[in-house]
């Protein structure tokens, strides 16, 4: 992912509040801004989306948003405004998580949550490019069974929590790294 890239990803997912960036409650915002807040052209902000490797960045004409990943403080998005812009969907397969092996006994307590985000990201297979992440050590299958799962624009899979009794099996990474 280049430079610009990250700054955008990082702007529309955690600093427009702090930024004074406006932004709709689903995630939109003015790309004229967005050039303002960063000092940037907006040349280097369509290359910027075109090569961002995990395809995070959404353009609609003059507007921009995050597909997701968005902290919870300091952002004006909101939970409900987020899944109500991406698809409903209903796996009939395990969904997988990547995480440490140091996070585990967190995990079986409490289940997987999303701590300063909005979502807990999930993938729906083992190899998927789609929400690969680094420093994975194990993978966890998860059971979708009466989770309410949504489906981002760039293809991450996401919810408000998985339960400890949903999560059934457990994996060491071999390289995949989803999550």
């Amino acid at each position: 992912m280049s430079r610009e890239s990250r700054r955008i990803s990082r702007l529309l997912r955690h600093t427009a509040g702090e930024r004074g960036l406006t932004m709709s409650a689903d995630g939109w915002a003015s790309i004229g801004e967005v050039l303002k807040v960063l000092a940037m052209d907006r040349p280097a902000l369509d290359a910027a989306v075109e090569q961002n490797d995990k395809q995070r960045l959404q353009v609609d004409g003059e507007r921009i948003r995050a597909c997701q990943g968005h902290s919870l403080d300091g952002m004006p998005v909101t939970r409900e405004a987020l899944e109500n812009s991406w698809e409903r969907v209903h796996p009939d397969h395990l969904l997988w998580h990547g995480t440490t092996y140091q996070a585990m006994d967190g995990i079986k307590a409490h289940g997987l949550l999303p701590g300063r985000r909005t979502h807990v990201h999930l993938a729906p297979s083992k190899n998927s490019h789609v929400g690969r992440r680094s420093a994975v050590e194990v993978l966890l299958g998860v059971d979708p069974g009466d989770l309410a799962v949504y489906r981002a624009p760039n293809g991450v899979l996401l919810t408000r929590f998985v339960p400890p009794d949903a999560i059934v099996e457990a994996d060491p990474d071999r390289g995949g790294g989803v999550g």
